[in-house]
C-alpha cells in the first residue's frame, strides 16, 4: 500500500493501513477531518491505476481477468469504498459545517470519477466482450457479470461522445443538488426552535413532554422550555397540547420549511432535479425516469405501480373518509359546532377519539417500553427466531458516545456481523430513521467470509435528568423496522458484495423491515420485555388488549397518506415533458385522489421529501405499499405456524434475508411461501374489505 508516512514518526492517514481493530472495524477515534480529502484523492487515484491495468491487459477478457477484477476481495475500489462508506455516513448520523463543506468539495470529484469510469469505452469493451463470450459462470457470477454491464449501458456506456459528455453534466448537476437539498432540509430543521417561557404555553402536556422540552432548553443554555421539529419533541406536542395556536406555529413551521425566500429554499431545486433526471432517462433511450428506474423493479412498469395504489385507493378511501369524518366529530363535541378542523388539529383529535375508542395513549405505554428493555426484547426476538445473540464491546469504536456498538454471534456461535445502534437525536443528524453498513459481505479469494458491518441511526425520544429514554409504541415499531433492515445486512452470505445484504430491488428491500413491525402488537412479544421501568411489573393484559384492538385505529388515513406520496412521486418522474409549473400547485394536483383533507396553500411536502428527491427512492417510493403487501403475505405464514417458529424463520432466513440480491426478488419469495402474494392478507390485517376487482401483484 502506498503509505504516507513519512520520517520522524509522523502520524499516518487510518484509511492508508490496516486498521488493527477488532472485525476490522472502523478507528473512529483515530480518523479526523482532514484525513477524508487525501483518502479521497488516493482513493480515485488508485482506481484509475487499476482501471489502466484492467484496459491495457493483453490477455483476452475474461470474467475474472475483467469482472472479479472489479468486484471480489473489493478490488480496486477499497480505499475509496471505505473513505466513501465513512465519510457519507457521518454526513447523515454526525456532521458539522466543516464537513458539509468538504461534502460540496467531494461531491464533484466522486460524480466526475464514477462518470470516467462508466463513461470509460474501452474498459466498457472489455466488459462487453466477457458479457457476449464467456466460461460457464455460476448463477450467481452470471447475475454479477449481467450487472455489471447493465450498469455500465445504464450509465451511458451505449452512448455516443456527444451524448455521454450531455449525460456527464447532467448527473454532475443532480448530484450537487441532491446534497443542496438535504443540506438545506437538515439546516433548516435543525434552525427552527419553539421556545416557550410562560407555563401556561404548556398546556395538556404530560411530566415527560414537560421534561424533554426542558432539558431541550438547557442543551441549548436557555431558560424554560424549547420544542423542536424533531420527532420525539414535535410529535408529543402536536397530539397533547391544548394551545392550537402553538400547534398552528410548530405546524407551519414544519411544513413550509425550505419554502422561504432564503438561501435554504428547495423549490427550484426540486423541479431541476426532476427535470435533470427526466433528461438523463431519455438521453438513455427511456420515455421518462420511472422508465428508467422500473426496468429493474418487481412492479417493472408504471401501470403496474398504479394498479396497485388504486387498489388502495378503492379498498382505504371509503373507511379512510369515516375516519376523518369521527375526527371532526369529537373535535366538534369538545369545541362547538361550528369548530373547523385544520392540519394542525388532527393529531391532538386524533388522541382523543383513540382514548375515547380505546382508552389508550403512548404515555401509558412508555413506562413498559425503557430502551434498555426494548433492546433486550428486540435482540430477544432475533435469537428465538434465528438463535443469534448480541454481545456489547466497548472496545469496538464509535463515532460518538451515543452509539453502541455489539458483536453478533450465530447460533452455532460463530462471529456473524458487528452491529451499531444509534438511538436518540441530535445537532449534526439529520431526521428520520435508517439502515446503514459500514462494510458489506462477501467471501474473499481466499474463500474467508468477510461478515458486515451494519448500523441502525434513529431519533427516538432521549433520556431525561431523572427518567431513562421511555419508548413510545411507535418508536418502537421504528426500531424493528430498521432491525428487519440490519437482519438482511447481518445474515447476508453472498459471493459478491454488491449482490448481497440489502442489496436488492428497492420494492423488495421493505420486505424484511415491515416484516418486523408485525411483531409490535403481538402480546406474546410484548410479554417478553415490557416491564414497567420502575415497578418492574411486566405490561398487564388488559393493556395489551387495547394495544391489539387499537393496531387498526387510523389505518385507512394512513394508507392513503403512504399512497398520495407514491401519487406525488409517479406524477413527477413518469413525466415526458419539461415541470415548469410551480412545485406547489403541481404537487396538489398530483395526489389529488389521495388526499381527503385539506392541504394548505402555502405549505409543500416536495422541497422535504427526501425520499424521492436526495435519498434513492425518486419513482419508487410505492416500494413501502408493494412491500407492505409482502410483509403481510409473509406473516401470515408465521400467524399460521407460529409467530416464533424457528423452522419457518429458518425458510424466511435461507430464501430472503441470506440471499440478497443474487436472484429476482419475486423467484425469492415464492421459494419461501410457495406461491405468490395477495393483496388479501394486508386487508385482512387492516380490517379492510376486500376491492370488488382485487388481483394478484
Amino acid at each position: 500500500m502506498n503509505e504516507k508516512a513519512t520520517e520522524n514518526n509522523k502520524r499516518i492517514n487510518p484509511f492508508f493501513e490496516n486498521f488493527n481493530t477488532l472485525h476490522d472495524t472502523y478507528p473512529f477515534d483515530r480518523i479526523r477531518l482532514e484525513d477524508f480529502e487525501e483518502a479521497f484523492i488516493e482513493g480515485i487515484r488508485r482506481d484509475n491505476e487499476q482501471i489502466e491495468k484492467n484496459i491495457n491487459n493483453p490477455e483476452k477478457p475474461t470474467f475474472d481477468n475483467t469482472i472479479l477484477n472489479k468486484d471480489d476481495d473489493n478490488g480496486y475500489y477499497d480505499l475509496l469504498d471505505r473513505v466513501s462508506t465513512v465519510f457519507f455516513n457521518l454526513l447523515s448520523a454526525e456532521t458539522n459545517d466543516e464537513m458539509d463543506a468538504l461534502a460540496q468539495k467531494i461531491e464533484p470529484m466522486l460524480t466526475q470519477h464514477a462518470n470516467d469510469v462508466t463513461l470509460n469505452k474501452r474498459l466498457f469493451e472489455r466488459i462487453k466482450a466477457v458479457h457476449r463470450h464467456h466460461r460457464r459462470l455460476t448463477p450467481e457470477e452470471k447475475k454479477l457479470l449481467d450487472n455489471v454491464y447493465e450498469g455500465f449501458s445504464r450509465s451511458g456506456a451505449l452512448l455516443s461522445d456527444e451524448d455521454k459528455e450531455k449525460l456527464r453534466k447532467l448527473s454532475e448537476e443532480a448530484s450537487m443538488l441532491s446534497l443542496q437539498y438535504s443540506q438545506n432540509l437538515r439546516n433548516e430543521r435543525k434552525a427552527f426552535i419553539l421556545h416557550l417561557t410562560d407555563e401556561a404555553d404548556l398546556a395538556g402536556l404530560p411530566d415527560r413532554v414537560r421534561e424533554t422540552a426542558a432539558q431541550d432548553a438547557r442543551d441549548r443554555d436557555l431558560e424554560g422550555w424549547v420544542i423542536t421539529l424533531d420527532a420525539p419533541s414535535m410529535g408529543p406536542f402536536m397530539k397533547y397540547s391544548t394551545r392550537r395556536d402553538l400547534r398552528q406555529r410548530l405546524y407551519m413551521a414544519s411544513n413550509t420549511v425550505c419554502t422561504h425566500d432564503n438561501e435554504t429554499n428547495n423549490l427550484e431545486i426540486c423541479k431541476r432535479l426532476v427535470n435533470l433526471r427526466r433528461e438523463m432517462a431519455q438521453l438513455l433511450g427511456f420515455k421518462s425516469y420511472a422508465d428508467y428506474v422500473l426496468k429493474h423493479r418487481m412492479a417493472s412498469n408504471s401501470r403496474n405501480v398504479y394498479h396497485l395504489l388504486d387498489q388502495l385507493i378503492e379498498a382505504y378511501k371509503p373507511t379512510a373518509e369515516k375516519e376523518l369524518q369521527e375526527i371532526e366529530k369529537i373535535a366538534r363535541k369538545e369545541e362547538g359546532r361550528h369548530f373547523v378542523l385544520e392540519p394542525w388539529d388532527m393529531p391532538h383529535y386524533s388522541y382523543l377519539l383513540q382514548m375515547k375508542k380505546y382508552n389508550i395513549d403512548s404515555e401509558m405505554l412508555r413506562p413498559y417500553f425503557e430502551l434498555s428493555r426494548v433492546i433486550d426484547g428486540v435482540f430477544g426476538l432475533a435469537h428465538r427466531l434465528y438463535g443469534i445473540t448480541f454481545k456489547e464491546n466497548q472496545s469496538i469504536p464509535v463515532y460518538h458516545p451515543d452509539v453502541k456498538a455489539y458483536e453478533v454471534f450465530d447460533k452455532d456461535g460463530s462471529y456473524l456481523a458487528v452491529f451499531y445502534a444509534d438511538f436518540h437525536p441530535r445537532k449534526g443528524k439529520q431526521g428520520g430513521a435508517w439502515m446503514t453498513s459500514f462494510q458489506g459481505q462477501y467471501i474473499n479469494r481466499k474463500g474467508e467470509n468477510i461478515r458486515p458491518h451494519v448500523s441502525v441511526v434513529m431519533n427516538l425520544t432521549k433520556p431525561t435528568a431523572d427518567k431513562p429514554a421511555l419508548l413510545s409504541l411507535g418508536e418502537v415499531e421504528t426500531f424493528l423496522h430498521e432491525f428487519g433492515h440490519s437482519l438482511h445486512g447481518m445474515f447476508a452470505n453472498t459471493r459478491f458484495e454488491s449482490l448481497s445484504g440489502t442489496n436488492v430491488w428497492w420494492d423488495f428491500v421493505e420486505l424484511p423491515s415491515q416484516f418486523m413491525e408485525n411483531y409490535s402488537v403481538e402480546k406474546e412479544f410484548l410479554r417478553t420485555f415490557a416491564f414497567h421501568y420502575q415497578t418492574g411489573e411486566p405490561l398487564p393484559d388488559e393493556l395489551i388488549d387495547r394495544i391489539v384492538k387499537s393496531r387498526n385505529f387510523m389505518v385507512a388515513y394512513g394508507c392513503l397518506r403512504q399512497v398520495s406520496l407514491g401519487l406525488l412521486d409517479m406524477a413527477y418522474y413518469t413525466r415526458k415533458d419539461e415541470l415548469t409549473e410551480d412545485i406547489m400547485s403541481f404537487e396538489r394536483k398530483a395526489w389529488k385522489k389521495a388526499i381527503i383533507f385539506k392541504q394548505l396553500p402555502d405549505t409543500c411536502m416536495t422541497v422535504q421529501f427526501s425520499h424521492i428527491m436526495a435519498g434513492g427512492y425518486a419513482a419508487g417510493y410505492y416500494s413501502y405499499k408493494w412491500a407492505e403487501v409482502l410483509d403481510a403475505d409473509a406473516f401470515s405464514v408465521f400467524k399460521k405456524n407460529g409467530i416464533f417458529d424457528q423452522a419457518t424463520a429458518q425458510r424466511f432466513r435461507d430464501h430472503i434475508l441470506s440471499k440478497g440480491g443474487t436472484e429476482h426478488p419475486m423467484t425469492l419469495y415464492r421459494r419461501f411461501r410457495g406461491g405468490e402474494p395477495t393483496i388479501d392478507a394486508l386487508l385482512k390485517r387492516n380490517g379492510i374489505r376486500k376491492p370488488r376487482k382485487d388481483k394478484k401483484q
